[in-house]
């Protein structure tokens, strides 16, 4: 016998009772991204490997440790599966020409990639939907963006976040800031622990957002990036908390909070739950004003975020939120070869009509059949022995509901019009 071959480690496959979650959440967030005015962009899950260096950063963790990259053995090209979603919209856009005199309202999703240890809610094979507007500079789409995503957690019927902000400030009082934070950490190095060393004079910002408890009190006194603002980083700032309130929606202004990819500025946010474990960011994201023109397009002004899937999905399982399965409407049952011809092209004709129709293969008794026809969730079973052939008649019996057991024996050519009345009535 051949051996088996096995998934690869944090690459999962999604089986067919796991479906009707993701569905569910597909569903729904295609719904809220439009009552948003956002459009559908695809982009591939193959990108080259100098987009993420330039655009995530070549000191992040992402770069330094997690990407999945490799040598194109057929033109020697340096290539990436996608650790995020943003570089590679924001490549897309600039190559279409989408940013020339115009603002875009864009989201996508899909597999991600990063080489990290594989544990519940972070996987090396992860999917995200990212949502990203560029062409505004003002805090009104930062503040919009948060309460798209407050109204998002209602919808799918989830409850207990928490959002969290805080401003990045500009790339010159990031620096001032930097300078002032290596020289705190320095006075550190002793009691640091092997991560932040490695981020002391690469990505000293990261240093604060250790979950170390043994560095919480070094890191509560660290120099604060608020400190260093200037006024108008300030003042874009207030006007996203101004949005906030004046549309009820409560946060927490965490001074330590910091994305892990160098290309956010001003406002950053994250929205966290307490149920998933150390896992528990569910969305994050902010502004990136600079990536554009980074990435080789003029200066435009950008803000967005991701949501990971997986996550967002565990949540639902934790909070016991009963997601709503599509059943068919009609499954058909028939015993002997003249009755199975027939409910073959009934089955058809019933699809035509807008019904969702199992016609059951393979044959087997009726008992078996009906076994078959219950487990499937069907509201209606067609039933089409060898009398009903010499009859020209068809059985209807419901099999869920208040009317649960009850049949009719109607014509053959009256069955398309019976079916879809008492669809009808189901449905109501």
């Amino acid at each position: 016998m051949a051996q088996t071959i096995q998934g690869i480690r944090g690459m999962n496959d999604v089986l067919p009772q796991e479906t009707p979650t993701w569905q569910f959440f597909e569903r729904v967030t295609r719904e809220w991204l439009a009552a948003y005015g956002y459009h559908q962009i695809r982009m591939p899950i193959v990108e080259s490997t100098h987009l993420f260096v330039r655009g995530v950063g070549e000191h992040t963790d992402i770069v330094e440790k997690e990407m999945y990259a490799f040598e194109d053995s057929l033109n020697g090209e340096k290539l990436t599966l996608r650790p995020e979603g943003t570089a590679g919209c924001v490549r897309a856009c600039i190559e279409h020409g989408l940013l020339y005199n115009q603002t875009q309202r864009l989201w996508y999703t899909g597999p991600m990639f990063r080489h990290e240890r594989p544990q519940k809610g972070r996987l090396r094979q992860f999917h995200q939907l990212g949502v990203e507007a560029f062409g505004f500079a003002t805090p009104d789409v930062d503040a919009e963006m948060i309460l798209m995503l407050a109204d998002l957690w209602p919808r799918l019927g989830l409850t207990g976040l928490t959002l969290e902000i805080n401003s990045l400030g500009n790339a010159d009082e990031r620096a001032a800031h930097r300078s002032e934070l290596i020289k705190y950490l320095e006075g550190y190095v002793d009691v640091l622990d092997e991560d932040s060393r490695r981020r002391l004079y690469t990505n000293p910002l990261r240093v604060l957002d250790t979950k170390n408890p043994a560095l919480q009190d070094m890191a509560e006194k660290a120099p604060r990036l608020a400190d260093f603002l200037g006024e108008e980083s300030k003042a874009h700032f207030a006007g996203v908390k101004a949005l906030l309130d004046d549309a009820g929606i409560s946060y927490v202004i965490n001074p330590r909070l910091v994305r892990g990819l160098d290309y956010y500025n001003r406002t950053v946010f994250e929205w966290i739950t307490t149920e998933l474990g150390a896992q528990g960011t569910v969305a994050a994201g902010g502004r990136y004003d600079g990536l554009v023109e980074q990435l080789g397009g003029k200066p435009c002004p950008a803000v967005g975020f991701a949501m990971g899937i997986e996550r967002l999905l565990l949540l639902l399982e934790a909070q016991n939120i009963a997601v709503p399965l599509a059943s068919p409407d009609v499954y058909v049952v028939s015993q002997g070869e003249a009755a199975a011809r027939y409910a073959f092209i009934a089955a058809r004709t019933m699809r035509a009509l807008g019904l969702n129709v199992i016609y059951h293969a393979g044959g087997g008794s009726f008992k078996s059949q009906f076994k078959k026809a219950d487990q499937s969730g069907a509201r209606l079973a067609v039933i089409i022995g060898e009398g009903e052939m010499e009859a020209a008649t068809v059985n209807i019996k419901v099999l869920t509901g208040d009317q649960q057991g009850e049949q009719q024996t109607v014509a053959q050519d009256q069955l398309a019009s019976v079916i879809c009345s008492l669809t009808h009535q189901g449905q109501g």
